[in-house]
């Protein structure tokens, strides 16, 4: 192998020569090459546009089918029954009373109170009212006072010659004689109680019936306001109503005056049941209940449905007849 000459064949070792074998056969059985394409010009070919799809057709419009009738079931109507009607509400208790609140402040008790001349000076005091047949006062008796209880008489004077002061104190005189009636009045002679007529009733110690007849309470003083006019009257009932309910005030506007046997009396409708509902009358006590009895609530009494429309069909028919 030195000087570049390459050894005989036969020299050369075995897997040398396998090598070279194996190197010579893959490359004879590798694929074939192929030849070069030839190369040739290029022509232009004009290219034409594609055509247009054809227009696509808007489908007809559906077929309105009409809807079947639905048949419904038949459903009976069931008899109604009546029903019960309701029972009424419950009825409200008619009150027995009607009270008519006054404020002691503007009322004052008549009987025993001091009379004054307009200077100040006390000169007796109120023992009785008289009214008349229609309820108004008229006279007012006053026990003028003498010494030492000496020289006590009992004179009438006309209602009109008093002025009052119901929101005095208690101690001082609340009634003023403001004028001496012209002639004098005549003393009252060997009486203690004077005698109803039929004109002039005196209020004190007298009786207050009912219509029938029975006894309601008896009178033991006269509220009367600043204006001279009386308010209430004060009835004693102890016989009447439970211990301890001794008097009570009635409102002036219940009472009624009444001739009977020629002799003027007082009536008051109330009832042992509206006299036990009536609150009792305390000088003390700030506000005065003057009570008076309930009227009660006109009845209206409203004609069934039927009637009223068959007496609107005998009208009508009526009416047809006489055409």
């Amino acid at each position: 192998m030195s000087g570049g000459v390459l050894p005989p064949v036969s020299r050369l070792p075995f897997w040398v020569l396998l090598m070279v074998l194996v190197l010579s056969g893959c490359s004879a059985f590798g694929p074939p090459q192929q030849a070069p394409a030839p190369i040739s010009e290029a022509i232009a070919v004009s290219v034409e546009p594609p055509a247009p799809p054809p227009p696509v057709k808007a489908p007809p419009p559906p077929i309105a089918v009409p809807p079947k009738p639905v048949k419904r079931p038949v459903v009976k109507p069931r008899p109604v029954k009546p029903q019960p009607a309701p029972p009424p509400p419950p009825a409200t208790p008619t009150p027995l009373i009607t009270l008519r609140t006054i404020g002691h402040g503007l009322v004052r008790g008549l009987l025993d109170s001091e009379v004054q001349r307009p200077d100040g000076r006390v000169i007796g005091h109120a023992v009785d009212l008289i009214a008349d047949a229609s309820g108004r006062p008229h006279e007012m008796v006053v026990n003028l006072q003498g010494f030492m209880g000496v020289g006590d008489r009992k004179v009438n004077f006309p209602w009109s010659a008093f002025s009052f002061k119901p929101d005095a104190a208690p101690k001082m005189a609340a009634i003023t004689l403001q004028r001496l009636p012209n002639p004098p009045p005549v003393p009252i002679q060997n009486s203690t109680r004077l005698s109803a007529t039929a004109t002039q009733l005196p209020l004190l110690d007298s009786i207050v019936e009912r219509p029938n007849h029975t006894t309601v309470g008896r009178v033991i003083d006269a509220l009367i306001d600043s204006r001279a006019q009386p308010q209430a009257l004060v009835l004693d009932v102890n016989d009447i109503v439970a211990p301890g309910r001794h008097s009570i005030a009635v409102d002036w506007n219940a009472l009624h005056f009444v001739t009977r046997n020629k002799v003027l009396q007082l009536q008051l409708d109330l009832d042992d049941a509206q006299l036990k509902a009536s609150p009792p009358y305390l000088v003390n006590q700030p506000v005065v209940h003057a009570i008076s009895p309930a009227v009660p609530a006109p009845v209206t009494v409203t004609k069934p449905a039927s009637a009223a429309s068959s007496a609107a069909t005998r009208a009508a028919s009526r009416s047809r007849g006489h055409r």
